[in-house]
């Protein structure tokens, strides 16, 4: 029998336990999966990116018309007293303590009708969590992925917690021993289950569009950032399937994989099979941007 931890969360205003956090059973997120959510790191206990974490938030609750029930300064103290209270539950300092913070806000309460009601109340969630980032061993060797085709809807730009797709999509991948699923939509590169995907060649790192076919990762703009800091090329465009078998690298970006080098697809090596020099760079101006 699965046993919930006692990690602190936050529910509709009031703070308590994930084993003693309850919602109705007509709550339209557990009926429908209608509902958004974001997933801050927080590093030495404190919020990375944050305001660029809330800025999706609102893009994400924006494109399902449900209302933003808190202002970002009233979100930083929600997540700011979770932080404190994970650090006392597991008897160590705020300060020295990686974590995520898990924030999701569904429609709300109703009787079962697809359309969407406006007069409930959403319901408000958020809890700290452990931040289980790659291992030693795959930061030097890289990792396995396998690809497939993206059967998932088409508006993965919002941050939805109707996630059956993804979660399709990520079983693959475990099934094949490996560690994302790498998807493509009518030849081109999408993203990857739960990451987005970079791809490297002659020392250009390309990413896939700002689009409704891939959730904007709020590593777009700290690569980007790196990238322009360190002179190397960087460019969003769409990327064909031959582009990515052909591929000098490929490295994984997401909130627990920060960036993470993929050294076979399918099988078959990545360039040279081991992380590669732009992986490295990239890797490096991450570390550099959670110290500030």
């Amino acid at each position: 029998m699965h046993t919930l931890p006692r990690l602190p969360c936050y529910l509709n205003g009031h703070y308590t336990e994930l084993p003693d956090a309850k919602i109705s059973v007509m709550d339209r997120g557990f009926i429908f999966g209608d509902g958004v959510y974001e997933v801050v790191p927080v590093y030495g206990g404190r919020l990375f990116c944050f305001a660029q974490h809330m800025a999706r938030l609102d893009r994400s609750l924006a494109a399902t018309r449900i209302r933003q029930p808190h202002t970002h300064d009233e979100w930083k103290t929600i997540a700011i007293k979770l932080v404190a209270a994970y650090a006392l539950s597991t008897g160590q300092k705020a300060e020295n303590t990686d974590q995520l913070i898990y924030i999701q806000i569904t429609r709300g309460v109703a009787m079962r009708d697809h359309v969407m009601p406006t007069d409930i109340t959403p319901t408000v969630f958020a809890m700290a969590n452990t931040m289980k980032l790659p291992t030693p061993a795959q930061r030097a060797q890289g990792v396995a992925c396998v690809s497939a085709d993206d059967f998932r809807w088409e508006k993965a730009h919002i941050k939805s917690t109707s996630l059956l797709g993804s979660v399709f999509a990520r079983q693959i991948s475990f099934d094949a021993g490996a560690v994302e699923t790498v998807m493509f939509r009518d030849g081109y590169l999408s993203e990857a289950s739960a990451s987005n995907v970079w791809v490297v060649k002659d020392g250009r790192v390309l990413g896939s569009p700002k689009d409704h076919l891939a959730l904007e990762g709020v590593r777009y703009g700290l690569i980007e950032d790196i990238c322009r800091t360190q002179g190397i090329p960087f460019e969003l465009r769409r990327i064909a399937l031959e582009e990515v078998r052909q591929a000098d690298e490929l490295i994984l970006s997401s909130a627990t994989k920060e960036v993470l080098a993929i050294t076979t697809l399918d099988g078959q090596p990545v360039g040279n099979g081991a992380p590669g020099p732009i992986y490295q760079s990239l890797y490096e101006g991450y570390q550099r941007a959670k110290a500030q």
